[in-house]
């Protein structure tokens, strides 16, 4: 896509500048109006000097407005109305007095009285000035809903990016004392190489969980990378009851999802599909492209649910070995997709546990410009269908108001 030659700017961007504008363009137009009934009238060129007078007098007693519209427009609603009609009704009045008095003067005395003047210009100010103001408190209010919203969507931000930090360092305690403790069992019995081999995979796995930035999205083969960390130091642990099984197509290892998304599905499926039988139980994963959706399938071949809860029960109730189960997990994909995802549970009769997760398919190249706080994938080999356990895989302050100027001008 060709980039244009300038970068755009939102209108209110610079406030004070804005109000400037609205000014000059406003005054001016009524300026050029005013100029054109008079002509259309047959008024002598020379009258476009009171033309040009009213402009000025309207000009700035609107700058001088907007100082006191600045101060009351925070104030209560009622005292801000009562307030503003009443010095409207005296700008109205100040500004029909020197129009009247500028025709009087041009006219060099006229049958008509001074009171009679006033009366014919003060509908004409009355209707500038009113629209002018209404357009003033319109433009603000607008102003200050907006920064409500962009607080209110930071303060979103902010939390979804503490909660996705929570989710991410809230590591199974279990996990790690178990670790620890087969470290330790190992040391004891001075098999040093095995136990150095295991605390350096722990090691290289935490540095990989706190190297991702809160809320960024990584490849799904980078996923899979790290999911072979954590399966390295849980298969030294389980040894042969555990086995996995990973089928990830080519397109799909470069699709993008958030990062740690798949963790605690296998946690889960480890905690309570491996170690809750003698024989252990096989993990798969598989990651395929649908058309334009990334379909990400997790399972094992545990007991499953047995009948003792339904899949929507699971979601609520059932707990990962990260303390934060899967309704986390959809809570994640509601805010990193909204409506556009689909999470789904199977549990056959006989045992078993399948998670089965849709979500758009976005390429790397794609989602980068998208995502600025993306991880940027390291070289590393496609994954293929993994080998059983035998054969490891390698691893707020007040915002301020439009038209507040500085010394009678707006800010």
């Amino acid at each position: 896509m060709a980039m244009l030659p300038f970068q755009p700017t939102p209108f209110f961007k610079d406030k004070n500048r804005a109000f400037w504008r609205l000014q000059l363009i406003g005054w001016g137009g009524a300026l050029l109006l005013r100029a054109a009934t008079s002509l259309a009238n047959e008024r002598g060129f020379d009258f476009l000097i009171l033309v040009l007078i009213f402009t000025v007098t309207g000009f700035s007693i609107s700058t001088v407005l907007s100082v006191i519209y600045n101060r009351l427009i925070n104030l209560n609603p009622l005292v801000t109305w009562s307030t503003t009609a009443i010095v409207l009704a005296l700008a109205v009045g100040v500004s029909a007095f020197i129009s009247a008095w500028t025709i009087d003067v041009y006219q060099g005395g006229s049958e008509a009285s001074f009171a009679q003047l006033m009366l014919g210009v003060f509908y004409i100010d009355m209707t500038l000035l009113a629209a002018w103001s209404a357009l003033y408190y319109a433009i603000n209010f607008f102003l200050q809903v907006e920064e409500q919203m962009d607080r209110a969507d930071k303060l979103e931000a902010q939390a979804t990016s503490a909660q996705l930090a929570m989710l991410r360092y809230q590591l199974h305690p279990h996990f790690l004392f178990n670790t620890l403790n087969s470290i330790s069992t190992l040391v004891l019995l001075q098999q040093t190489e095995p136990a150095n081999k295991m605390l350096t995979k722990l090691s290289s796995f935490l540095r990989h969980t706190l190297i991702t930035e809160p809320g960024a999205k990584v490849t799904v083969a980078q996923e899979v990378e790290t999911l072979q960390l954590y399966l390295d130091i849980e298969r030294m642990r389980f040894e042969e009851k555990l086995r996995t099984e990973f089928r990830v197509e080519k397109d799909a290892a470069k699709g993008t999802i958030p990062s740690f998304l798949l963790q605690p599905l296998v946690e889960n499926a480890i905690k309570y599909g491996v170690s809750a039988q003698e024989e252990g139980a096989r993990i798969s994963l598989s990651a395929i492209v649908i058309a334009n959706r990334l379909r990400l399938t997790v399972s094992d071949t545990g007991p499953g649910l047995q009948g003792q809860q339904t899949p929507a029960e699971a979601v609520k109730r059932k707990q990962t070995s990260t303390g934060v189960g899967l309704a986390n997990i959809v809570e994640r994909l509601q805010q990193a997709y909204g409506e556009d995802h689909h999470f789904d549970i199977e549990t056959p009769p006989d045992g078993g546990f399948t998670v089965i997760i849709e979500i758009p398919y976005e390429p790397f190249e794609e989602a980068q410009s998208a995502l600025p706080n993306a991880v940027t994938p390291q070289p590393q080999p496609q994954p293929a269908i993994a080998a059983p356990a035998s054969a490891p895989a390698s691893p707020s302050a007040t915002p301020q108001p439009f038209g507040q100027p500085p010394t009678g001008a707006p800010a």
